[in-house]
């Protein structure tokens, strides 16, 4: 894969990429155009992977963003093998699930029956229109939206990646907030430039692996790795076809009604 320097990433990111040694994909998704005018506020509404290694840098650029809530996706056994550090003086509330809201990463999950690009690409579309219904996430993103209507500072919302679930997650905030469709996939698919995203896929290559997943080549392996427009794709039209619109899933999964909606606006939609 041909690589992008860091003028063009910065080009293409705007200011939304918040420069972290041991975090991944960690970014403002704010700042998009609202249907009946304004724009996302930036700087309140923040998404990532997860924090294990992060360092002190990193943990001072992440406090002074002066988060009031963290909604964690991850469940119970992502968290205990990767508990995110936390810095100095932090006092959000820290929002997560106790028990599982994967089997595994879903893009690890996704793998048992892959053995090359094309079933990879197959898997993880399956994944995405399956995961939006799990009871747990479903809750979890519940009260996403929930905190995003009531309560003010910025929040953060991170899964283990920062592409599946929370790709998910922020693409149905968008949609409740009257993003375009088109930004709200551009959002989704900065996974695979923001951050140092090819070290993070040669890390995964590189490390032990067993089972099926062993089998699987780069190529493969590469599309488990990233996002895909058609995975988001996925997601969406499953819930949209599942409650009869994308607005009815949002009201009636995700009590994010009329009023709800509203709500958010007057939070978070300026100018």
């Amino acid at each position: 894969m041909a690589s992008i320097n860091k003028g063009k990433l910065s080009a293409m990111h705007g200011d939304r990429v918040l420069e972290l040694q041991g975090v991944h994909n960690f970014r403002d998704y704010g700042g998009y155009a609202a249907a009946g005018g304004g724009r996302v506020r930036r700087g309140v509404l923040w998404r990532s992977g997860q924090h294990r290694a992060a360092t002190s840098d990193d943990l001072e650029k992440i406090g002074a963003l002066a988060l009031t809530t963290v909604v964690d996706l991850r469940g119970s056994s992502e968290r205990l093998a990767s508990p995110c550090p936390r810095p100095a003086g932090f006092a959000a509330e820290v929002i997560h699930f106790d028990g599982e809201t994967a089997g595994l990463a879903p893009h690890v999950e996704a793998a048992a029956a892959v053995l090359d690009a094309e079933g990879a690409r197959a898997a993880m579309q399956g994944m995405y229109a399956e995961i939006v219904f799990r009871p747990s996430l479903v809750s979890l993103m519940r009260q996403l939206l929930a905190v995003l209507g009531h309560r003010e500072g910025a929040s953060l919302v991170n899964c283990h990646a920062g592409k599946d679930r929370t790709g998910i997650a922020v693409a149905l905030v968008h949609h409740a907030l009257g993003v375009h469709r088109d930004d709200i996939i551009a959002d989704y698919m900065m996974t695979q430039t923001a951050g140092n995203n090819e070290a993070r896929i040669a890390a995964m290559l590189s490390a032990p692996r067993e089972g099926a997943y062993a089998k699987i080549g780069e190529a493969a392996s590469r599309v488990l790795m990233g996002v895909d427009e058609s995975f988001l794709d996925a997601a969406l039209a499953a819930a949209a076809k599942r409650h009869g619109s994308l607005d009815a899933f949002l009201a009636e999964a995700l009590d994010v009604d009329a009023a709800a909606r509203e709500r958010l606006r007057q939070r978070l939609i300026e100018g």
